[in-house]
């Protein structure tokens, strides 16, 4: 069942904080980059202060299509509590059951450090945004869940530790401003192959030029789908 646009207060307030961000990294009066993750998004590393952060997600066609082969499932769990608004676009979120099962398993469970570039909280340039991925001793199994669809000043929330997946639709384009807060003694967790071995990968950023033209992108989607 799809969640309609939510009203009120609360969504013009993210919407706002949206445009906000995106005209200064647009304008280059805000000096970050966006950086290419290994799911296939761009991400808008907006703040990070602490355990809170902030960022925009950019999802579309050509960003998909460019992105590096995924060396693991794009099922994953994160170390922090998530909440997120739509701000174009339709966003489907897949929850995944996950459990142990040594005898018959169909993935192993994969713990992922990142370094503070790929997080976006590193400017230094030519910093590597650099994901360690590392595989634990649990055998797992694992079933879709409910799957949730938002639209446009839709909100959703998702637990650390929460399994899930991202769905958009092919040969459309979405955006998302995610919230996170992040909980100690967390890591973030993937599903990956059952002998799959330690490896890295490496995020790729973007230049000044391709930063400004997906903030400008994305905020002329925004004007044209919600009235600031």
């Amino acid at each position: 069942m799809a969640r309609g646009a939510q009203t009120g207060a609360a969504v013009d307030e993210l919407f706002e904080a949206a445009a906000s961000a995106l005209t200064e990294i647009a304008s280059g009066r805000r000096e970050l980059r966006a950086v290419r993750h290994p799911l296939g998004f761009l991400c808008l590393p907006v703040r990070r202060e602490g355990e809170h952060g902030i960022c925009i997600h950019v999802f579309d066609d050509a960003t998909r299509q460019t992105a590096q082969l995924l060396t693991t499932s794009p099922v994953h769990a994160h170390s922090w509590d998530l909440t997120s608004c739509v701000l174009y676009g339709e966003v489907g979120n897949l929850r995944v059951r996950v459990r142990e099962r040594p005898e018959h398993p169909t993935h192993r469970l994969f713990e992922v450090r990142s370094t503070a570039a790929a997080m976006g909280a590193d400017p230094a340039a030519g910093a590597l945004a650099v994901d360690w991925i590392r595989p634990t001793p649990h055998l797992v199994s694992c079933e879709p869940g409910p799957r949730e669809t938002s639209v446009a000043g839709g909100i959703y929330t998702l637990a650390a530790g929460q399994f899930h997946t991202t769905v958009v639709p092919p040969g459309t384009a979405a955006a998302t401003l995610l919230l996170g807060r992040a909980m100690p003694g967390r890591f973030d967790l993937t599903l990956g192959p059952v002998h799959g071995r330690p490896h890295r990968v490496v995020r790729q950023t973007c230049d000044a030029a391709r930063t400004a033209r997906a903030a400008r992108t994305v905020l002329r989607r925004v004007d044209g789908c919600h009235s600031r």
